[in-house]
């Protein structure tokens, strides 16, 4: 599961950076809240990364799931965008699980 998660954050990661580069052109938002908030939430997702084996990991990747798609406020695209990591997000944690029973049962077979 950590695997699949962690490409899932890292893709995230890369998507929020160029969605600040969009979010520049916007001339309500001034270009230091737009990278305070982008790295911040790009930091998040590196950090999120070593932590996806520790209690919560999962909960605040969802929060930050939540967090992408509302920042379609602020990029009309994010709202896709925000959805389609979600469903990613839902994706890499269901078959992650299933990945690592069918190892863990392997394991135990081969034993």
């Amino acid at each position: 599961m950590r695997m699949l998660c962690s490409t899932t954050l890292i893709s995230e990661f890369f998507v929020v950076g160029f969605a600040g580069l969009v979010a520049m052109k916007n001339a309500d938002l001034s270009v230091g809240t737009v990278w305070t908030v982008c790295g911040v939430v790009m930091v998040l997702c590196l950090l999120l990364c070593g932590m996806l084996g520790r209690r919560g990991a999962i909960t605040v990747g969802w929060a930050l799931q939540i967090g992408l798609i509302l920042s379609g406020l602020a990029v009309g695209t994010m709202f896709f965008l925000g959805a389609v990591f979600a469903a990613l997000w839902w994706a890499s944690i269901h078959y992650g699980r299933v990945i690592d029973e069918a190892k863990a049962r392997n394991a135990a077979q081969s034993a």
